[in-house]
């Protein structure tokens, strides 16, 4: 097993990273968006000066400080989006933006955030085709101007990834949506599993159904050790299991003989997997909502995740490290002695943990099991 970018760390006194949602202000209105967002800004958003503080609270975890992703709504849509990029980039913070597709992204701009200091640059890939992403994205067009953005990105020689949400809509899509992705390369391809929140849940999207998750998991093991670009799988955590059953097998060991090693060197996928090529810094195993990874929203609320929408606090009354590491919603949720059904006494439970999320969308507790893996612990009896 390779060696990939080591990081020791505790999930319950320091995140990997923190998701800032600058605005929920989009010009896009896609079928999915767990924020719902629309055209105009929130007056209320943190102003440049908070924002200036917000880095300012990440730097109190100290080096390795954590990623910074800049999410929405869409970050253009801020003029002073430059200025935060420059900020957290003087400050010796990593930072990602996630921006929509639209007209607001010229070439002027990818190449502004790039002089500012941004490392990575995320764009969404829902479909292989027009039709199918355009439809998904809910503005014609989406599609192209996603290409032309990837393209300026490379011009400039700015780091990409691309991002997925898997949906029944586009599942039969995928190896078509890989063949495209192979020929962007981007350091590291995430497929969302859905959460049905938001406009999700009033589109009733659906998520494939949890036999063909274990397959696509399967699927995505394979690939991952033919292409030049990392995967990942976000709120589809039950996927590291598949990755240590899949190398155990490999190795001719036993699983959880590898589950227990994985553990104590608190290892990262890339570390199992052996992609040679990777060379960006993973999280090890076990990063979960409000677990090694914070949400906060566009008016300073600070949530497990995106699609939780329950607050541990505002920055703008406290400091991040301290909502973190002392708020009771976030400690309960990190506390897994207290996961019931399956998820709760599933030999995974420290490196998966299920979707916090997916359970508080689906069943209306964050410590409920995960409806989504198939799995049978050894220990569950049903």
């Amino acid at each position: 097993m390779g060696k990939h970018n080591k990081i020791s760390m505790d999930f319950n006194k320091k995140p990997f990273t923190v998701i800032y949602e600058i605005t929920r202000a989009c010009d896009l209105v896609c079928l999915h968006c767990r924020a719902e967002a629309n055209t105009n800004r929130n007056p209320l958003e943190l102003k440049t000066t908070e924002v200036f503080n917000l880095i300012e609270m990440i730097k109190e975890f100290e080096k390795p400080y954590p990623i910074f992703i800049i999410t929405g709504g869409d970050p253009i849509k801020r003029e002073d989006i430059f200025d935060i990029v420059y900020y957290a980039w003087r400050n010796d913070i990593k930072v990602a933006l996630t921006p929509s597709a639209t007209p607001l992204i010229t070439e002027e701009v990818i190449k502004k955030l790039k002089e500012s200091g941004l490392n990575r640059i995320a764009l969404s890939l829902d479909g292989s085709n027009e039709e199918i992403h355009d439809n998904f994205r809910g503005i014609k067009g989406t599609f192209n101007k996603t290409f032309e953005i990837l393209n300026y990105a490379d011009k400039y020689n700015l780091e990409t990834q691309i991002h997925t949400t898997l949906t029944e809509f586009n599942y039969q899509d995928i190896p078509n949506i890989v063949e495209l992705i192979k020929k962007i390369n981007p350091k590291l391809w995430a497929i969302f599993l859905l959460i049905q929140v938001g406009r999700a849940k009033a589109n009733n999207l659906k998520l494939i159904n949890p036999y063909k998750l274990e397959e696509l998991f399967n699927y995505l093991y394979d690939l991952s050790k033919e292409v030049n670009f990392d995967i990942t799988t976000r709120e589809g955590y039950h996927y590291r299991r598949v990755i240590i059953q899949r190398k155990a097998k490999e190795l001719n060991i036993n699983e959880y003989e590898l589950l227990q090693k994985v553990i104590k060197e608190k290892l990262t996928p890339n570390d199992l997997i052996d992609n040679k090529k990777s060379l960006i810094r993973r999280a090890p195993f076990g990063v979960n909502d409000g677990k090694g990874m914070i949400f906060i929203n566009h008016v300073g609320e600070v949530q497990p995740s995106g699609f939780i929408n329950l607050s541990a606090g505002n920055i703008r009354k406290q400091s991040l490290k301290d909502i973190y590491q002392n708020s009771k919603l976030l400690n309960d949720i990190r506390d897994y002695s207290k996961i019931k059904g399956k998820c709760g006494v599933c030999e995974y439970r420290e490196i998966c943990g299920g979707s916090r999320s997916r359970s508080y969308a689906l069943t209306g507790s964050y410590h409920n099991s995960d409806p989504y893996c198939i799995y049978k612990p050894k220990n569950y009896l049903n």
